[in-house]
């Protein structure tokens, strides 16, 4: 089987995220469909279910780096999408001076179950540069599975300025259990049924008829992360 090697965006991106109220999503969306297409790998109602497992410590290392707003940090997680094995994969969300670079690379079922179970040796020496990567914080932190976190996504893009908007809604958590291929996994609900999640990302500049669209939308405040979410209520 031939793998493919870590992708990764030398450049980083400017991120964006609040908490919006279910009638502004509304209008919001209305106003989007105009302008921007509308994610091709969503399914007829516009929409894809995301499934993350995150790494963390025993200190909760990664949560409280992002509470406190460090400069630089990573956060590591295994992600599938509408709860199939189909594609996996392991990506490392990083925060450098306000800006957001990710890399991911492919996973095996087999292989998140060696994660799943504290076996690592293996990714000493693998191929791909994400895994190795992951090895070494591992070994420096202490890292491991922790929990897992479901949403649903509607996402729209813009060619100039590489414009990707997003809506994340029904954002729930497994607390501790981290069987993330079970399909009936227990969940819980973390957020507000009335909430929603706007993400705004892009590259060097966000185009001035996407700053109108957004104008008069009124945020609720900063968003939490998804994850950080969930480990409140763990």
């Amino acid at each position: 089987m031939v793998r493919k090697k870590t992708s990764y965006n030398p450049n980083g991106r400017s991120e964006m995220k609040f908490g919006i109220t279910y009638i502004d999503y509304q209008i919001l969306k209305m106003k989007l469909r105009h302008m921007m297409k509308l994610d091709p790998h969503a399914n007829a109602n516009g929409r894809y279910l995301i499934r993350s497992c995150y790494f963390d410590n025993f200190d909760n290392k990664v949560m409280n780096e992002k509470k406190e707003g460090f400069l630089n940090r990573d956060k590591y997680r295994v992600r599938i999408y509408n709860k199939s094995d189909a594609v996996i994969h392991l990506e490392r969300k990083s925060k450098r001076n306000n800006q957001t670079y990710k890399s991911k690379c492919p996973l095996t079922k087999k292989e998140f179950e060696q994660l799943r179970v504290n076996d690592f040796e293996w990714m000493k020496g693998d191929e791909r540069s994400l895994i190795r990567d992951l090895y070494k914080d591992i070994r420096l932190y202490h890292l491991k599975p922790t929990t897992v976190v479901d949403y649903e996504r509607e996402a729209y893009l813009y060619e100039h300025g590489n414009v990707r908007i997003t809506f994340d809604s029904k954002v729930q958590t497994s607390l501790r259990n981290i069987d993330m291929f079970d399909k009936n996994l227990p969940m819980v609900d973390v957020l507000d049924q009335n909430e929603v999640i706007l993400e705004v990302k892009y590259d060097e500049y966000l185009p001035s008829i996407i700053k109108m669209l957004l104008q008069g939308i009124h945020t609720r405040h900063e968003a939490y992360s998804k994850y950080q979410l969930s480990r409140m209520f763990g």
